[in-house]
């Protein structure tokens, strides 16, 4: 490795090394020169981080590699720049709120998209590895978004950090092995055996950016918690990671299956009017995502395009017996925040957020059915009188959707006779929307990734914020440097077990508690499991 006082031998301008909201800061851009098995990368020098952007870890998977399993990167002689990010991969556009920009990454979209980024505090040493697959549901979301900068994570936590992108939606979880046959048999998890590549690729190269191979911890939050558990359930992914840590993730315990997407992808072929493979791959991407929009769409707006057990990828959902005893030796952290269903109502209009009783039932049941509904409504009322009927409706489905299924999964990780697992629970209220939005889904991520800066408008910023963030940057990072969260900044955090459930509530003051709402906890579980491709039926 060297430094140098010049962004190699380029005259790039200062916003070819920005991303949205976050800028170079220094007046003085040093650069980084790595060397890979592929050829030697430069980077850049930020606040003291060495950063190598839009790395690729697989060939664009265009023309007659669409919907194939990834090759290996080519070669290159000379040096190639790493100082900006690639494409994120074909997906909707959502909707860009001031409170919910940081999350959102505004950069172009092609399939060229198999690339990731390394944040290292030094190249010299051997760091524990942080690898942070994104969310987004497996239909949209990006490594690149400006919340997600691992530069603080890695400074503060001695640890490399890398973000990744992977084929999503119909490219990525599409079934073609009854349209395209035995050749096409494992599309259905392309977008998972993408992201073992992109581990194997940080297992042969991340020495030579100061990072341990043997010391690898994978971490992802909502539809990046799910990508987590599937790795767990990866027989392909076995050796790749160490450690893992699941935040807010609702579709970890059931997988999709091969009818469901088998039923979507012959849609988008009946949308696109094709008859064989070829001519499917010859397609403009854009037609391609075209009529996966309208096949969605047709489904009743249910989204199949997901991880699913195919026999092949992946034996069994995650958390079933087989999957962990293959994760045996893997200790997990794992949790929600408290109302996490209430960051959606970012994006509904003032005159939606209000709900009359009749709405807040058909809402409700919607997630757990008619017969359920009422009694659920009932009893989350009690003792929550102050609460408008929207709060509600958040934690009825937050608990549905997020709360009982991490508990579920903590309970079978503990009683697995493996390695330990801890639950927590986020119950800092932020300010956004004046603060109706309490404790929301991907509240998390600005704290563990120390960019509540770029997300002050969400989580808003100061002492309280900061305090939070030490906390919370301390237990991952400790985590991922020994296996277990617990550090001086904490109260002391028990593992998880059935009989007293300790949980840590991430807030000011941080503190633990055993079986925190019970009678809550009690009720969901009794309820029907949530279907996840219910989901958005749901505004």
């Amino acid at each position: 490795m060297r430094l140098t006082g010049t962004i190699g031998s380029q005259d790039l301008p200062l916003k070819e090394i920005m991303k949205d909201q976050m800028m170079v800061k220094s007046s003085v851009i040093l650069t980084s020169i790595i060397e890979t098995a592929n050829g030697k990368l430069e980077g850049h020098i930020t606040e003291g981080v060495h950063t190598f952007k839009g790395i690729p870890y697989g060939r664009a998977p265009i023309g007659s590699r669409r919907w194939r399993r990834a090759t290996p990167p080519d070669s290159w002689t000379g040096t190639k720049t790493a100082l900006t990010f690639c494409d994120r991969a074909p997906q909707i556009d959502r909707v860009r709120r001031s409170a919910n920009a940081w999350i959102r990454d505004p950069g172009p979209k092609s399939e060229n998209c198999l690339c990731l980024n390394v944040y290292t505090a030094s190249v010299e040493g051997n760091q524990p590895v942080m690898v942070y697959l994104h969310g987004g549901g497996f239909r949209y979301g990006s490594g690149a978004a400006a919340g997600l900068d691992g530069t603080k994570l890695s400074k503060t936590g001695n640890v490399v950090v890398i973000t990744l992108n992977h084929r999503l939606n119909i490219f990525g979880f599409a079934n073609f092995s009854d349209f395209g046959g035995q050749e096409f048999s494992d599309t259905t998890n392309l977008g998972m055996l993408d992201i073992v590549d992109a581990l194997t690729w940080i297992r042969d190269n991340i020495k030579a950016f100061g990072g341990d191979p043997n010391n690898v911890t994978i971490f992802g939050q909502s539809g990046g918690g799910c990508k987590v558990a599937a790795l767990m359930a990866m027989s392909s992914a076995k050796g790749l990671f160490h450690k893992a840590i699941m935040q807010s993730s609702s579709a970890h315990m059931r997988l999709a299956t091969l009818e469901d997407t088998d039923r979507v992808t012959h849609s988008v072929v009946r949308q696109l009017k094709v008859t064989d493979m070829k001519m499917l791959q010859k397609l403009p991407w854009e037609t391609v995502f075209d009529g996966y929009l309208k096949a969605v769409a047709e489904n009743f707006g249910n989204d199949c395009f997901r991880p699913s057990v195919d026999e092949i990828v992946i034996a069994h959902n995650p958390f079933e017996s087989e999957s962990l005893d293959l994760s045996r030796d893997i200790p997990l952290m794992i949790g929600t925040a408290e109302t996490e269903k209430s960051f959606y109502d970012i994006i509904l209009p003032p005159d939606q957020i209000s709900l009359t009783e009749q709405q807040l039932h058909d809402k409700v049941a919607a997630f757990v059915g008619v017969t359920d509904a009422r009694g659920l409504i009932s009893k989350y009322r009690q003792g929550r009188k102050e609460e408008t009927l929207r709060d509600i409706f958040n934690r009825i489905t937050s608990d549905q959707m997020y709360r009982r299924n991490c508990i579920e999964a903590a309970e079978r990780k503990s009683a697995s006779n493996g390695k330990k697992v801890w639950l927590y629970e986020f119950t800092f209220r932020i300010p956004a929307l004046g603060g109706s939005l309490k404790s929301p889904h991907t509240m998390c991520l600005p704290f563990v990734f120390g960019t509540t800066d770029i997300a002050k408008n969400f989580v808003g910023v100061g002492a309280e914020q900061n305090q939070l963030t030490k906390i919370v940057q301390g237990a991952w990072s400790s985590f991922a440097h020994t296996g277990d969260p617990n550090h001086s900044g904490m109260p002391s955090w028990p593992p998880y077990q059935v009989n007293t459930r300790p949980t840590m509530l991430f807030d000011n003051p941080c503190t633990v508690v055993e079986n925190p709402k019970a009678d809550d906890r009690t009720t969901i579980m009794a309820c029907p499991p949530f279907i996840t491709d219910r989901m958005n039926r749901v505004p």
